[in-house]
């Protein structure tokens, strides 16, 4: 049966024609032709079956083994130089955009923005550990000019930051973010790309003057937020002592032990991040564009589906949050809780880190693959001048990988996993922090029942979109 489903999958793969790749783009360069109907039962048993493990383990003993740390020493916290750097860099690559080859393979920017960055850090984000803090193209600058003002810039700013503002300026900066890149219809133009980086950057550090870089980078600008929240599952950990950062290893959502619960507009901000990569795989499904009267063989491009996207992306998010909402208030009912529902929902919300983290792998898998070399042979000649700056700009791109029976074997199977084991973690993480809100096992377990149904159909579709036909 193998043999046929391999034969059968190079056949189709033989008769695909060609088509030009996008900087940002995550669609599949093959039809997938294997059981996943099996996967997707395996995958449901096997969320339900870590439920019902953790269900028979006390908690105290998990608790215990999720705070152990491995010391790693220390390093030199090196944030201003490598900060400096990345700015740099980043205005190396605005010129990129504005100067450069107008091909989004060949221009730098926006592999790097879409890629490189969106892609690529934040899996390095989650599955090491905070290096955004190193890399921000905003701290450098920002302390040259507190040090040129004599620190008239304080850490905290001049203006007051009122807590009810909370993650709101993230959120609807995040939103903007996401219709630009899954609606907008050319966001892979590297003009349009370099004038809408470089006015956030501007915007961006006008609010860090005024209302202090840390508070600003908190709940304010996105990026560092979105970096910040998925850190927390990456399995270093690090400590600032004066000058030098202490290092050490930790479980994977170990940090998750100390989180706060997060206020209702951080909770909605953590969870629109999830809904705009769960719309971006369901936007490009027949059964999307079939909804709405859209032939998947004849595609009419991007810019005549922006307001059906606009609705459905705000749709996703709507039903993402209100399932979730729904599940902590029912989890909460079922043990007779008389915890409010912001703090409930604010503590358990953290849970959806690992599932977060796993479908942004197994979406973007592909476009990795590909478009990662893409943009390293594009950063060698960033204004398309035939440089050669790092050996590289000759290097043929491997399109290949991603194609033929064998690619698609081993990428279903990486994809697979990954939203598996993310959503394994995920009901490891729910479980341990139901049990702060609640610390009687029997009491935490129960409260968990919705969240864990929830979860099991929510791996079922993030497989059913990595295996269901796509258009665009």
């Amino acid at each position: 049966m193998g043999k046929v489903l391999r034969r059968s999958a190079a056949i189709v793969a033989a008769m695909l024609p060609s088509a030009p790749a996008f900087a940002h783009a995550s669609d599949r360069s093959h039809v997938l032709l294997l059981p996943t109907g099996y996967y997707m039962a395996g995958a449901a048993f096997a969320v339900a079956a870590s439920f019902l493990v953790l269900a028979l383990v006390p908690p105290q003993r998990l608790v215990a083994v999720w705070r152990q740390r491995l010391a790693l020493g220390s390093v030199p916290d090196l944030a201003l130089p490598l900060s400096l750097l990345s700015f740099m860099g980043f205005a190396m690559l605005l010129a990129a955009g504005l100067f450069g080859s107008r091909d989004p393979l060949s221009n730098p920017l926006p592999l790097v923005v879409w890629t490189l960055l969106w892609v690529g850090l934040t899996l390095v984000q989650g599955l090491a550990g905070n290096a955004w803090r190193w890399l921000s193209p905003w701290y450098g600058p920002y302390r040259l000019i507190a040090k040129v003002l004599g620190n008239a810039a304080p850490r905290e700013g001049a203006l007051k930051f009122p807590a009810w503002v909370g993650y709101w300026p993230a959120f609807v900066l995040f939103s903007a973010f996401a219709w630009f890149e899954l609606i907008d219809p050319a966001p892979d133009d590297p003009e349009r790309l370099a004038i809408a980086a470089g006015l956030y950057w501007v915007v961006s550090f006008a609010f860090m003057l005024a209302l202090g870089f840390e508070r600003w980078s908190r709940q304010g600008e996105f990026l560092s937020a979105f970096f910040a929240m998925i850190s927390r599952f990456g399995i270093i950990e690090g400590e600032r002592q004066g000058d030098r950062l202490k290092l050490a290893l930790c479980w994977p959502g170990a940090k998750l032990d100390r989180v706060e619960p997060l206020p209702l507009s951080g909770a909605l901000f953590l969870l629109l991040t999830l809904a705009s990569v769960s719309f971006d795989g369901f936007s490009k499904t027949f059964v999307w564009l079939g909804w709405n009267g859209v032939n998947p063989l004849e595609f009419p491009g991007r810019s005549s589906l922006i307001g059906i996207n606009s609705t459905g992306l705000a749709a996703m998010f709507v039903l993402l949050a209100g399932l979730g909402f729904i599940a902590v208030l029912a989890g909460e009912r079922l043990v007779r809780s008389t915890l409010p529902l912001p703090k409930a929902a604010g503590l358990l919300v953290w849970s959806i880190v690992p599932i977060a983290l796993a479908y942004h792998f197994s979406h973007y898998l592909t476009s990795l693959l590909v478009n990662g070399q893409y943009a390293i042979a594009a950063l060698s000649d960033p204004l398309g001048r035939g440089w050669n700056l790092f050996g590289t700009a000759g290097m043929t791109v491997e399109a290949g990988i991603v194609m033929g029976a064998d690619s698609a074997w081993w990428l279903w199977n990486l994809q697979a996993a990954a939203i598996i084991g993310g959503h394994v973690l995920a009901v490891l993480a729910a479980h341990l922090l139901a049990y702060r809100l609640h610390p009687r096992a029997a009491r935490a377990t129960l409260s968990q029942l919705p969240l864990t149904l929830l979860m099991i159909g929510y791996t079922v579709f993030g497989l059913w979109l990595l295996s269901t036909p796509t258009a665009g």
